[in-house]
């Protein structure tokens, strides 16, 4: 347990940055896949939301003999950076210790993209935490755009905070599934060993 009297904090390697809107209202949205992988990752890990501190849920465990913590950050997207920078004083780490995991509308449903580190491109969530805390992140990115890139978006936030349609959803749990995994190898080997097995697919 964490000594409230102050002392070092709990000790893990890394952290995983599940992005998302906290909220029933935003669970089921192309906007939320960040949190949905969070969740898949610490029930792999047999761990629990536990914790409610860094402005996060978070939960702590082991995979691999890598300790880790998964977090779910309770700010809103637009914020992510402000939970982040906490998470990382909490865990006395610096950036490098960190994968987020984002959803990116110019990947295709069903597509991944691992990245050592890297700019915020147009996701409003990874511009606030390279604003607080900088590139030098790994980050992970799941594909919620149509899977034909040429039919037109509209509104992009209003299709960010959509749920997905029905004959989405097979396609979905296959993305969670494979970037579940990739999250696992890159804690347990490193992301370059996690680049390598599933950005190609």
């Amino acid at each position: 347990m964490r000594n409230p009297f102050g002392g070092r904090p709990p000790a893990v390697h890394r952290i995983v940055v599940g992005l998302g809107n906290p909220g029933d209202g935003y669970a089921a949205t192309r906007h939320n896949v960040g949190f949905q992988v969070a969740a898949r990752l610490a029930r792999r890990a047999r761990i629990e939301f536990g914790t409610k501190a860094a402005e996060s849920r978070i939960a702590e465990g082991a995979l691999g003999g890598v300790k880790f913590a998964v977090a779910r950050p309770q700010t809103f997207m637009n914020d992510s950076g402000r939970a982040v920078a906490k998470l990382l004083d909490r865990y006395r780490l610096g950036p490098e210790a960190l994968l987020v995991i984002s959803d990116d509308i110019d990947l295709p449903l069903g597509r991944i993209r691992l990245r050592e580190s890297g700019g915020s491109g147009t996701h409003n969530g990874m511009r606030s935490i390279v604003g607080h805390v900088g590139e030098a992140f790994a980050r992970l990115r799941l594909g919620v755009g149509p899977v034909d890139l040429k039919v037109e978006i509209g509104d992009l936030a209003e299709y960010v905070l959509s749920p997905f349609a029905v004959d989405e959803r097979t396609l979905l749990d296959e993305m969670l599934q494979r970037a579940t995994e990739a999250s696992e190898v890159a804690l347990r080997d490193g992301v370059r060993m996690a680049m390598d097995r599933f950005n190609g697919g």
